[in-house]
């Protein structure tokens, strides 16, 4: 959110990089209490970027929040403007969706401009300038004063990030420190690393350029004792040895190959950009911009944070993941990383292949040694480095609770988020963040990116009847887009009035090898017999209109507790769509997704098998062993309902 071109230029300078301060015209602000100013530190560290009300709350009250906090945010967030106003900075600190956004510049924020000189000084290194990619990091690393934030680490969010801005500072440290050394700065370099080196032994790329600065100044001996001092110091304790890249760099020291131009990030460090693995962004990305700050504040919320996103087939949950993941590159350098938690066909991978494709990525070779034989092991091995390092983990396809459990470290440097269908209920301490269908407006700006703005300008009607007949599915907009880009002839009447047809909807929604149809089939053929029943009864019902329990018993044929069993167990899994407050079962409203809604009734066209009615000995009923994914994902039903059984049973896993 950039500042507007014609700001008044300021004189306001706030620091992070050391203990949180202000000054205007060379007087010290008063930044007030200190929960005023851990709030005035979230919004600096974030600045331009919205801020959630529950972000605030958890950095100024570890633990639960008293029920004053919105208020006493309120109080906060009042008193920062009327210092910013009489610092000469009316309007920056603004609302903005669920809470609050604070514009500065780079000139006003220590850390914006570190960052920008950092980045500056890596852009010269790489057009060949070296002189002035070592004066511009020179000039950033002089920004720093400090541990930062250093009187507020009694926040777990502040402290975070601070966290944050150490390794970016250790980063640009460490290229100046190459760049430096390779300008033959030898002796310089060796003692000013070996200071930084002692508050961060278990950097290796910062022992690997102490080795080669120390070689390159003809102290072999001091170079082969660096890297003894790393390797007891791995040993004792993370129970590791020095990477094969450093091992090797000893080696060629200690033979005396090591050549005047070794460059030390031969030396792979631990904390440094591991490879990525992540599809492209999508281009022509539209809407979820709430969504997307929500889940962007989540994941930098705390150290070890996991976010989970909900919703059916189509809602666009897997590329909101990507959108997020290619934004936060210089919040996670460690590694960003998406895997599928199930097959093409849309079984549940095995623990095995998602760790060894994760090894992969990240080069963990002493994990894929321990695999297939020794799953267990591996996923610890594989924990344990997830906590040290800065890395974003997108699971994708999450069948249940038992598929990521042995993935999250709980703790630590990394943050995940989860795509499911289900709501995952059995996840402790995640952020949840449902995908509803989209706004119109923002459905008719996807297909206006597809198909180009002119064709949905002359017939808004039309396109509008076109993203609602796919029930505002950002997947279903996608695939009407991409048809109608092909077929350009067709007018977006004519499109609209093939899909007013429910029966053709599955049909239309089909460009080359996406379908809506294939999606829904992948949970389908999962099912049990009686999975399948309990879904096709609730998909005779009238479409496009919200259900009753009442409705429900009758469509199940089951009395109204047995069948608002199943709606619950439906509504955990993401089949069904639920009240958004509070209400009473009877007087509740459900709903099932359109998409799904129109497959369920194609199946039942097809005559597929139904089997016998609800509340006899046959009727589905889930416990934990008794349950498969269902067309949108869902966990259904698959072991017969029994009256005699004891209440409180009905649990479900896929």
């Amino acid at each position: 959110m950039p500042l507007p071109d014609n700001e008044p230029h300021s004189t306001v300078r706030f620091s992070l990089l050391g203990p949180l301060t202000g000054t205007s015209c060379g007087r010290t602000l008063p930044l007030g209490p200190l929960k005023q100013r851990m709030v005035l530190a979230m919004l600096l560290c974030r600045a331009g970027t919205p801020v959630s009300v529950d972000s605030l709350a958890d950095a100024v009250w570890p633990g639960e929040a008293p029920r004053t906090a919105r208020k006493n945010l309120q109080k906060y967030v009042w008193a920062l403007r009327r210092l910013l106003c009489e610092a000469g900075l009316p309007g920056r600190l603004a609302l903005a969706p669920g809470g609050y956004v604070l514009r500065m510049s780079e000139e006003e924020v220590d850390t914006l401009r570190f960052r920008a000189l950092a980045s500056a000084g890596r852009d010269a290194a790489r057009d060949g300038d070296p002189d002035t990619a070592a004066e511009l990091l020179r000039q950033a690393l002089d920004l720093w004063q400090g541990p930062p934030l250093a009187e507020l680490s009694d926040s777990g969010p502040l402290q975070a990030e601070a966290d944050r801005l150490t390794d970016r500072y250790l980063s640009a440290y460490e290229t100046w420190a190459e760049i430096a050394s390779a300008r033959g700065r030898n002796a310089e370099v060796a003692e000013a690393v070996a200071e930084v080196a002692e508050r961060h032994p278990l950097r290796e790329r910062l022992r690997a350029i102490q080795m080669i600065a120390l070689h390159r100044d003809g102290r072999q001996g001091e170079a082969l004792a660096v890297y003894e001092t790393l390797r007891q110091l791995l040993a004792r304790e993370l129970g590791l040895a020095p990477s094969a890249a450093m091992e090797e760099m000893y080696r060629e020291v200690l033979a005396g190959t090591l050549g005047a131009s070794a460059a030390p990030k031969a030396a792979v460090p631990r904390r440094t950009p591991t490879r990525t693995l992540l599809p492209p962004d999508t281009p022509d990305y539209t809407g979820r911009r709430r969504q997307l700050a929500e889940l962007r504040d989540a994941v930098r919320r705390r150290n070890g944070h996991v976010a989970v996103l909900v919703g059916p087939v189509g809602t666009g949950k897997s590329t909101l993941m990507v959108r997020l993941a290619h934004s936060l590159r210089e919040d996670f350098p460690d590694g960003r990383f998406l895997v599928d938690l199930r097959r093409a066909g849309g079984t549940k991978r095995p623990l095995t292949a998602v760790l060894g494709e994760l090894a992969r990525a990240a080069r963990l070779d002493r994990v894929s040694a321990l695999l297939p034989d020794h799953p267990a092991q591996a996923a610890a091995l594989w924990r344990d480095w997830f906590a040290e390092h800065r890395v974003l983990l997108l699971l994708e396809n999450a069948p249940d609770e038992a598929a990521v459990r042995p993935l999250l470290p709980g703790t630590g440097a990394g943050a995940a988020v989860i795509a499911s269908r289900s709501w995952l209920a059995g996840l402790a301490s995640v952020h949840r963040i449902a995908l509803a269908p989209l706004p119109v407006e923002e459905a008719m700006e996807l297909l206006a990116r597809i198909i180009g703005p002119s064709r949905v300008r002359a017939d808004r009607a039309s396109a509008r009847r076109i993203v609602e007949a796919g029930g505002l599915s950002p997947l279903a907009v996608r695939i009407s887009g991409q048809r109608l880009a092909v077929l350009r002839h067709i007018p977006l009447a004519e499109y609209a009035a093939r899909l007013a047809e429910p029966e053709a909807v599955m049909d239309e929604l089909a460009a080359g090898d996406l379908t809506i149809r294939n999606r829904m089939a992948d949970g389908w053929q999962a099912l049990t017999d009686p999975g399948r029943s309990a879904l096709l009864r609730l998909g005779r019902l009238p479409l496009a209109r919200p259900f009753t329990l009442g409705d429900a018993a009758t469509a199940l044929d089951c009395p109204e507790p047995a069948a608002l069993r199943v709606l619950e167990l439906l509504i955990h899994a993401g089949a069904l769509v639920s009240p958004a407050t509070e209400v009473t079962a009877h007087a509740a409203l459900y709903e099932l997704p359109r998409l799904a809604h129109l497959y369920l009734r194609e199946l039942g066209g097809r005559g597929e098998p139904v089997a016998a009615p609800a509340g006899r000995a046959d009727m589905p009923v889930v416990n934990h062993r008794a349950t498969a994914p269902g067309p949108m994902g869902a966990t259904v039903l698959t072991t017969p309902y029994d009256h005699a059984a004891e209440e409180g049973t009905w649990n479900w896993a896929s």
